[in-house]
């Protein structure tokens, strides 16, 4: 992958002055790249393999997709010029648009994309529902996708233009044939930047320049992700700075451009400068939940985790990650994200009724606690995961949980969740995790409420009320999904595939100089220097 050696300050340092010394040949854009930096460090690049949300904005930029939802969340062509439906629904033909390069030359052709979309399908929630009614994915010829269906399925093209993560990305046949449970490590896309992999350095920078070749899509306004994406920026550089009092300085001196997700406690400074902006991007928020690993004892019986309900505060997690403001978190999210078809009042009292700790003492007895260890994780350089979990370790150790508290950078953390052995031999019991909200608007993309078992993504809960109440939902006409929403919350109560814990919506802070942000995601298209 081009991976350095150099010490990670070193590289920083370098990082830093890089622009300093470029050239002035009329490129003005390239002598000042944008610095980045983002949420938590960049240490998985394949996008299909992790449901990291650093990941899939890391491959925004790389890599392209058929279709691309807008900020209303309809998906609309994006590498396709348009698609023809035939056979009453259970034939689709995919038109790519002319011109598609991949950034090693090659055109995209209709056979990459049925490559790509055979791995996605295996690990993405949405994209094992759509492989179940899949016939034949073929290329008619190197322009036109065929999909043949067992039966129709009207969804498609918002599976193949999901928001949140684990999205379908359209990568070179040569990658795409990889096993879905290897990861892809070159990093070759379509996308409006490349990546510049002799300068990827695990812990310290990422850096992506303009794709020469990319053509955008014509027509429109750039809406979430959908619309032309125009790269204005020549070169994007993302930087690694776990300390917040560092990013914070750095941003204010206008060493770096864009600070993905500065904590709460430092937005009052940041507002004083009058060079510094601040806005949320994604109004859709990012539902955080806990987690439990229900492959192995104690969180595998469903009492256990029906006796931790009693003890969740929501109102404790999210002033931890979003302070006292409380236009920025609620606490009253369910299983769905608040105020989408899908969400009801269904079971909430379990998680808005009184707080009692003594009673969760006894639940978790009588569930056959006998104060084992329980591991839980925390990745100390991702600041809102970072809070999620010392909140929830801490409320855990009060109802008499005997809690190991594992710190770790996040590029550790994030191989860790993915780890299905005991936790004696390396894997873990319980973790917080927050995820992008547009994802919990239905049951389709919704990658934490399945029920399939070690087909499912960390955690691997087991639950076939849920499984059934899904695969109903995908047969229900749209004015009748609410109820099955509901039925889906009573369940969720039930077996507990995770314990909702907030929503909370995410400042976004940059200097002024730049325009053009995109609302919903941290892109980079379309954004230029005043």
């Amino acid at each position: 992958m081009g991976i350095y050696a150099p010490s990670r300050r070193s590289v920083l340092a370098a990082a830093l002055a890089s622009g300093m010394a470029a050239p002035r040949l009329g490129l003005a854009q390239r002598a000042k790249p944008l610095r980045f930096v983002a949420q938590a460090d960049l240490t998985i690049l394949d996008p299909v393999w992790t449901p990291g949300i650093v990941t899939r904005n890391h491959a925004l930029m790389v890599f392209d997709t058929l279709y691309g939802v807008d900020t209303a969340l309809r998906p609309q062509p994006q590498m396709a010029a348009g698609h023809e439906v035939e056979d009453d629904g259970r034939r689709w033909t995919i038109t790519l648009r002319p011109g598609l390069r991949f950034h090693d030359g090659e055109p995209v052709r209709a056979r990459d994309a049925a490559a790509s979309i055979r791995r996605w399908g295996a690990r993405d929630t949405f994209g094992i529902a759509l492989m179940q009614l899949v016939d034949e994915i073929s290329a008619a010829d190197d322009q036109r996708l065929v999909i043949r269906l067992k039966r129709p399925f009207p969804m498609l093209p918002d599976a193949l233009g999901k928001p949140g993560t684990m999205n379908a990305f359209i990568m070179p046949e040569r990658l795409a044939l990889t096993d879905p449970g290897t990861q892809v490590t070159e990093m070759v896309g379509s996308g409006p930047y490349r990546f510049v992999a002799r300068e990827y350095v695990v812990g310290a920078r990422a850096v992506y320049e303009k794709f020469a070749g990319y053509v955008p899509r014509e027509g429109g306004e750039p809406s979430l992700l959908a619309g032309p994406k125009v790269a204005h920026i020549e070169r994007v550089e993302w930087l690694s700075m776990p300390d917040p009092a560092t990013a914070a300085a750095a941003l204010q001196q206008g060493e770096i451009d864009w600070w993905e997700q500065p904590p709460a406690d430092l937005s009052e400074a940041l507002k004083r400068n009058r060079n510094i902006r601040q806005e949320v991007l994604d109004t859709t928020g990012s539902p955080a939940f806990l987690r439990f690993n229900q492959l192995h004892p104690p969180f595998d019986r469903p009492e256990m985790r029906q006796a931790l309900l009693g003890a969740v505060a929501q109102a404790d997690f999210m002033q931890a990650v979003a302070g006292a403001d409380r236009s920025l978190w609620r606490d009253d999210l369910g299983y769905f994200l608040p105020g989408s078809p899908m969400a009801s009042d269904e079971g909430m009292a379990a998680l808005t009724g009184p707080r009692d700790l003594d009673a969760v003492r006894r639940a978790l007895e009588a569930a056959g606690y006998k104060g084992e260890r329980i591991v839980h994780l925390q990745p100390t350089d991702y600041p809102s995961v970072s809070a999620l979990n010392l909140v929830a370790a801490d409320m855990m150790r009060r109802c008499g949980i005997n809690v190991e508290l594992q710190a770790m950078d996040f590029g550790t953390f994030i191989r860790r969740i993915a780890n299905q052995d005991p936790p004696e031999r390396g894997g873990w019991n319980t973790v917080c995790v927050s995820t992008a909200g547009a994802s919990w608007v239905n049951p389709a993309a919704h990658n934490y409420l399945r029920g399939n078992g070690r087909r499912s993504i960390v955690g691997w809960p087991t639950s076939e009320r849920l499984e059934a109440l899904r695969d109903q939902w995908f047969e229900t006409p749209p004015e009748r999904q609410g109820e099955i929403g509901r039925a889906m919350q009573a369940a969720a109560f039930q077996d507990l595939p995770f314990i909702p814990v907030g929503l909370f919506y995410q400042n976004t802070a940059y200097r002024s100089d730049l325009t053009g942000m995109v609302k919903g995601a941290p892109v980079f298209w379309n954004l230029r220097r005043a």
